[in-house]
């Protein structure tokens, strides 16, 4: 609104010191940050007394990890304070009339209400299991869907050739059509097809990654924050013909409004572990984690990134690897030897290292100390060709 704004005083002949200032896409970033992070903070004291009023409390089945049950009663659905910061951050500085913007902003709501749905049922249904896996999935898809179909779409976003950013390969392009089977003109509706499964595939994946991995104070803010900042990056980064042509990497135009939507995105992340690191005042609930995790998967779809993604965020990775490993080796030598083994003491993964009795904020640290170097990893690849 505030860019509008300004551009609206300028077409009115007004002219004051400053002025221009919304026009620089690092000057708007710094201040989503600012105006998110603030936002977080004042607003998130409020909210927290609300939840607490309104006896909003995480429940939790003993699973016999260290310092599990001190966390009962904690309240939850924090994620509207996430959700809150980013969105009122982005409509006061971001160009609500960009689609990347408008596609960020329909993500943060549509994985925000679904999550919420999810932490409703849990809190006021008083059923522990949620939504059902199928329902998350069917609301997932239906987000993937969307966001393919305006990718294919969209004369802004539309590309004839349809690729994506990977390193170690000339100009670090990849051409989705290297994966069609079809040539002609089948062939090109066949690479649009992989690329559309694509999508969908990177937004279930990231969306359920970040909420396996909100499984103690500050771990799925923290590491999202950085994914978040270098994401923010990339989208300035190649959304800047200048620096798009120096790294020799795709320029995209009016991308770089994703770079100010993920500086929103950090600040609120920054704001709500004031309260969610150890020991946690809020938890984020599927309201937030759902949410993180979707805002992730379709910006690094749209700025063509997605091939990133596995390093970038590793350790969202990691915690679903575990969780598909220990699930699908216990039913596989059940059915085997009769009884069911395990690969980890506990799934997901930061419940291993909690089993082997490190405490927990060491255990964030440390997963933290890992996003970051995954983080300066993904960065410094674009120089490697």
């Amino acid at each position: 609104m505030l860019y509008h704004l300004f551009e609206y005083i300028k077409e009115c002949g007004g002219d004051f010191p400053g002025i221009n200032l919304m026009n620089f896409i690092s000057f708007r970033a710094m201040l989503a940050a600012v105006i998110s992070l603030c936002v977080s903070l004042i607003a998130g004291r409020r909210i927290i007394g609300r939840l607490k009023a309104a006896q909003i409390g995480e429940t939790i089945r003993d699973l016999g990890l260290q310092g599990q049950m001190e966390k009962k009663g904690t309240p939850t659905m924090g994620g509207i304070i996430i959700i809150l910061s980013v969105v009122s951050s982005a409509l006061l500085v971001c160009k609500l009339n960009n689609i990347y913007t408008i596609l960020l902003l329909v993500t943060t709501l549509w994985c925000g209400a679904l999550g919420f749905a999810d932490d409703y049922i849990k809190v006021f249904k008083h059923n522990k299991e949620g939504l059902s896996e199928k329902k998350k999935l069917i609301g997932q898809f239906g987000l993937g869907l969307a966001v393919a179909l305006t990718m294919c779409l969209s004369e802004t976003i539309h590309t004839e050739k349809i690729v994506t950013t990977i390193p170690f390969v000339k100009a670090h392009e990849f051409d989705y059509s290297w994966l069609s089977p079809l040539s002609g003109q089948m062939g090109v509706y066949c690479t649009w097809g992989i690329y559309m499964a694509i999508i969908i595939l990177v937004i279930l994946a990231c969306s359920n990654g970040a909420n396996l991995t909100d499984g103690m104070d500050g771990l799925s803010a923290g590491t999202s924050a950085v994914v978040g900042v270098v994401l923010g990056v990339l989208a300035y980064l190649g959304g800047n013909v200048n620096d798009a042509q120096y790294l020799n990497i795709m320029y995209l135009r009016d991308s770089g409004e994703v770079a100010v939507y993920m500086a929103a995105f950090a600040g609120a992340l920054l704001g709500f572990l004031w309260y969610n690191s150890f020991p946690a005042e809020v938890f984020m609930g599927d309201t937030g984690s759902l949410t993180i995790g979707g805002i992730i998967g379709v910006s690094a779809v749209l700025i063509r990134k997605e091939l990133l993604l596995p390093l970038l965020c590793g350790i969202f990775l990691a915690e679903s690897a575990s969780v598909l490993i220990q699930r699908y080796w216990f039913k596989y030598t059940k059915k085997k030897y009769g009884e069911g083994r395990r690969v980890f003491l506990m799934a997901p993964l930061h419940h291993h290292y909690q089993k082997k009795n490190i405490p927990e904020p060491r255990i964030v640290s440390r997963f933290w100390v890992v996003g970051i170097i995954l983080g300066v990893a993904t960065l410094a690849l674009l120089k490697i060709r």
